[in-house]
């Protein structure tokens, strides 16, 4: 019995044990399931992340589209294609950028991508690479941030001064890169971002713009040390000084055919100035306030001047007359501090105003023609060459663009898309809209919401439509399906207004 006992007491305990390590053996599976589980989720969120294709413009079939309409169809003498019909299906029948389409076709209406870096500063200036895949942006904290051009990724970033930079300038053969910064200094790059060259004391104060000669062996550089420099490229060397402004020289450009520099200060002045012997030529006296830009049209008849002011103005010269054509004037009294031409279209003009809003203006509404397009002749039917209207009306504006001021603008060589950045730290790029885009007019570019407010507004439209569901009409508007009143009214306390009953107050 002893014995019986003895083993009855001594196998108990092991069955206990035996027991007690079935169940650990349990929980470790139940451990390992749960941890299968979690990778595989972990796995789908990266099969899901690497699905989500980034958002790109696509300037290929244009160009194709373009190629075979250009050569195939005018060598045989056939029938061109048709035109773009509004159905999103004819997107493939768009052309590039090009003369023969109205200016509407060509303008960038239409919301892509967004860029920031991480650590954000206020961007001053942005240049497209010359080989147009790539955008530099020049930030306050003195680096250089490489984006691309087609996908809107990040690529490099690099530390390129040690004070914000203020201007950048390509070379027109694309060999060469200048750029300036607070302190006066002028760098010398190479496109592959080699530094070979420095002039640490080309002003005494911030160089506000750079700007090459038409052959590139000269460059300009205006500072707000009251003057402009002429520089030779090849041997870095000051060759002339152009004194004549009272105040800080905020702006210049060189004329792309003609021995002509214009300069914007903040002594309300703009001064044409003669490269050859550091004359100026004449004076305009038409602003009220600080120059910020002044742009020569770059195409066309490349007769035409465009300045802003901190007056609220945009004034078009004629720089054969020294005459102002047009004025553009700012609805709400803000800044327009960015400006620039269209690469194709003559006579069309971006403007970037300080509340964040995005103007582009077709001025052979408000210009002849013949000033604006023409490569021949110097005459005008009437005496000025203005249409005198009342005012000068955008032909298409973003009102919301950007959340603070837009301080640079600047096209695709192509003209299909456009770059914006400012001082919310953003640099945002935008194409050409599509054919009966029901939702184009929908982005909060437009309407102003932020994100979080968009996703606030999604869930009330949820709880509004009850589950009746909404239509979308053939004019892009939604329309929603009355709620049911018989069920509202079943609501205690709800009768004041049509369908409630119960509130006091409201009958």
């Amino acid at each position: 019995m002893n014995q019986n006992n003895n083993y009855s007491s001594n196998q108990r305990p092991q069955r206990y044990n035996n027991r007690g390590g079935q169940q650990n053996r349990g929980g470790q599976q139940q451990q390992h399931q749960q941890y299968q589980n979690q990778h595989q989720d972990q796995q789908d969120d990266n099969d899901k992340s690497k699905s989500q294709h980034r958002r790109t413009v696509d300037y290929f079939t244009p160009l194709g589209k373009y190629m075979i309409d250009k050569t195939v169809f005018n060598r045989r003498k056939r029938q061109p294609t048709g035109k773009i019909r509004p159905e999103m299906s004819f997107l493939t029948h768009l052309l590039p950028p090009n003369n023969e389409q109205p200016v509407v076709f060509d303008i960038a209406t239409k919301f892509v991508h967004v860029s920031t870096n991480k650590s954000k500063h206020a961007i001053n200036a942005i240049k497209w690479t010359p080989d147009a895949r790539r955008v530099l942006v020049s930030s306050y904290s003195g680096e250089f941030t490489l984006w691309n051009g087609l996908t809107f990724n990040f690529e490099s970033i690099m530390q390129a001064h040690d004070a914000p930079i203020c201007a950048l300038e390509y070379s027109h053969n694309g060999e060469w890169l200048i750029s300036s910064d607070k302190n006066g200094c002028i760098k010398f790059w190479q496109p592959n971002f080699n530094n070979v060259n420095i002039l640490n004391k080309a002003h005494d104060n911030a160089i506000e713009d750079l700007i090459f000669s038409p052959n590139d062996s000269k460059f300009v550089s205006c500072s707000d040390d009251q003057s402009l420099k002429i520089w030779n490229f090849a041997t870095a060397q000051e060759e002339r000084i152009l004194k004549g402004h009272h105040w800080d020289v905020k702006c210049a450009d060189w004329h792309s055919s003609l021995g002509l520099i214009v300069s914007g200060s903040k002594d309300n002045l703009v001064k044409f100035w003669d490269p050859r012997d550091a004359k100026c030529i004449t004076t305009l006296h038409d602003f009220k306030h600080t120059i910020i830009t002044t742009k020569f049209q770059k195409t066309g008849n490349e007769r035409l001047l465009a300045a802003t002011s901190k007056d609220h103005s945009t004034r078009i010269f004629d720089i054969r007359t020294m005459k102002s054509l047009t004025v553009i004037k700012s609805n709400n009294d803000f800044d327009m501090p960015a400006l620039t031409w269209h690469p194709i279209h003559s006579s069309a003009l971006t403007i970037g105003s300080y509340d964040g809003s995005l103007m582009t203006y077709n001025l052979s509404r408000d210009i002849q023609k013949d000033i604006i397009l023409s490569s021949s002749g110097t005459g005008t039917n009437s005496g000025d060459g203005v249409k005198h209207t009342p005012s000068v009306i955008p032909l298409h504006k973003i009102p919301h663009a950007h959340d603070k001021a837009i301080n640079t603008i600047e096209y695709h060589p192509l003209g299909h898309v456009l770059c914006t950045a400012g001082a919310d730290k953003s640099m945002r790029f935008w194409c050409r809209a599509r054919p009966n885009d029901l939702h184009g007019f929908k982005d909060s570019a437009y309407t102003g919401e932020s994100w979080s407010e968009r996703q606030q507004g999604f869930a009330v439209k949820d709880l509004d439509l009850g589950g009746n569901g909404g239509a979308i009409t053939s004019n892009g508007n939604e329309e929603r399906k009355p709620a049911d009143k018989k069920v509202m009214g079943n609501l205690p306390g709800l009768g004041g207004l049509p369908g409630f009953t119960g509130i006091p107050g409201l009958g």
